[in-house]
């Protein structure tokens, strides 16, 4: 088991892991170390225990906000996939009906029979003028 050391707050220590998560240790370390320091810069020096302690904690909170957001986006992200799935598995639209109105026959003859005699009317009139 490989020993890493690590430094937060200005102290270092010597901390075991498992094979091959060296890199995860130190990135979390990094964090810490952060958190430590920021502590350091606000309050002097304090106890090592105390550090540790109030910069795990600043770390949980940051976590915690971080969690509640991934909740938040993934209800989000459920509430989108199921609308996306219920306007899938919804029923084609019905097509529009579109309405065009038909002149019935009846209509046709009389307009055809008014216009033959319009036109009988329009030629005795150019007889009558004509000559």
């Amino acid at each position: 088991m490989p020993e890493v050391e690590i430094e937060i707050g200005s102290r270092v220590f010597e901390v075991a892991c498992q094979d091959g998560e060296q890199h995860f240790l130190q990135t979390a370390a990094k964090m810490l170390d952060e958190e430590a320091k920021a502590l350091i810069e606000q309050t002097g020096r304090i106890p090592e225990v105390r550090m540790l302690l109030m910069a795990g904690l600043m770390l949980a909170d940051r976590t915690a906000g971080v969690e509640d957001k991934l909740r938040d986006l993934e209800a989000r992200l459920s509430t989108q996939e199921q609308e996306l799935t219920a306007l899938r598995e919804a029923p084609a639209p019905k097509p529009l009906k579109i309405e065009v109105p038909t002149i019935p026959n009846e209509i046709k003859e009389t307009l055809a029979e008014l216009t033959a005699r319009a036109e009988a009317l329009a030629a005795e009139v150019e007889e009558k003028t004509s000559s």
